[in-house]
């Protein structure tokens, strides 16, 4: 696809300069429904992702396009608000209006979107926030750094769009290196990147092709359900606990508030053991983690379902793949299998005619390298 001509289809000629911006989707290793809680997690920025084409215009009007969508989303910058009929278009509205809430002045725009992202949890919606946002604050040189753009992007995703979503996706979009993970701590926002080095194996994303929004999901919910956990555990995140902690305080909870906290407490610990693991090469270690983390996530957070329960059974079945599990919020979406390299093309194989027999449809396959965050590039 010619995104240039694609432009120019949907908004036409100007002698105004066309530039271009990406951000790429994120894969979150480990640490799994934490950022919200205040902890420790574990992602890293793909290759695919979102791409921004921008055009400045001389009056007040901003306008959206999307390849994925047919039509054009028309309105004045003073009028920038939620729109339930505008669907997609709300994500990049809201960085508009947030950018003109801290005081910036826009001038109107163009602006085309077109994503790879095929599968959901690997927050394509973060993923067009920031696109938005690095298109925006260099065409207008509004003068934000990175890190302040990323909490602009989560503030738009929480106030705007009405998803209670912590701050990895935004970062790990962001900051993304290639050839990195980040170890990210969400409440001091302190961070590290860690060498992705995983020897003969790879990651490959199994998209399971269930398909669902998050603010029509639990995810809300589950997010309330651990701020009542750290109430009555008097801490202010559950992560503050480790797991000796918790269980000695653990009967002061309601079996469903146990299981919620259980899982943020011990998946927060197995992130630093996963870069430990890393660190030291141990890619069986690593499987393992991921492996229990999936188990954590189905029993005790409960937000899996029996799409990602099964692709991520039948990975773990295959000799080659050393663990498994869901990635992003869960009901629905993908999960990530680490698997080794020379037996890609049979695991992917074995384990989509598996699920699809199981399920009664095929999911999408993928491997996936790091990338680099949210940047402008040539076209």
């Amino acid at each position: 696809m010619n995104l240039k001509q694609t432009f120019i289809k949907n908004f036409g000629d100007s002698d105004e300069a066309i530039r271009y911006f990406h951000a790429p989707a994120r894969a979150n290793i480990i640490g799994e429904h934490i950022d919200y809680n205040g902890g420790y997690v574990m992602p890293f920025a793909l290759t695919i992702g979102t791409y921004a084409v921008i055009r400045k215009r001389p009056d007040n009007i901003a306008r959206f396009a999307s390849t994925n969508v047919n039509g054009v989303i028309q309105l004045p910058l003073n009028e920038i608000t939620y729109n339930p009929q505008h669907d997609w278009a709300n994500y990049p509205k809201g960085i508009v209006h947030f950018m003109q809430k801290d005081g910036h002045t826009l001038g109107g725009f163009d602006v085309l979107f077109s994503g790879n992202i095929s599968g959901a949890g690997l927050s394509s919606s973060a993923s067009l926030e920031l696109a938005t946002a690095v298109a925006l604050n260099s065409a207008f040189s509004l003068g934000y750094d990175m890190i302040s753009l990323v909490k602009l992007a989560q503030r738009a995703e929480n106030q705007f769009c009405d998803v209670n979503c912590g701050i990895m996706d935004q970062f790990a979009i962001g900051m993304g290196k290639k050839g990195m993970a980040i170890h990210l701590h969400c409440d001091s926002l302190q961070y590290r990147y860690v060498p992705l080095s995983l020897g003969d194996y790879k990651f490959v994303i199994m998209d399971t092709n269930k398909k669902r929004k998050l603010n029509e999901s639990k995810y809300n919910e589950r997010r309330a359900e651990c701020e009542q956990a750290a109430k009555l555990l008097n801490v202010e995140y559950l992560t503050k606990l480790n797991p000796q902690d918790f269980a000695l305080q653990e009967n002061k909870l309601d079996n469903t508030l146990q299981k919620r906290a259980r899982h943020v407490i011990h998946e927060n610990h197995r992130v630093n053991q996963a870069e430990e693991a890393l660190k030291d090469g141990d890619i069986s270690k690593l499987g393992e983690l991921l492996t229990a983390s999936h188990i954590s996530l189905r029993d005790d957070y409960e937000v899996s379902c029996v799409e990602l329960d099964t692709i991520v059974e039948e990975a773990i079945k295959h000799a080659c793949c050393v663990g498994a599990r869901m990635t992003g919020a869960g009901f629905g979406g993908c999960a990530i299998a680490l698997v080794k390299e020379t037996d890609i093309p049979d695991f992917i194989n074995a384990v989509s005619d598996a699920y699809t027999n199981g399920i009664g449809y095929s999911p999408g396959m993928y491997v996936q390298e790091s990338g680099e965050g949210a940047v402008e590039v040539n076209l």
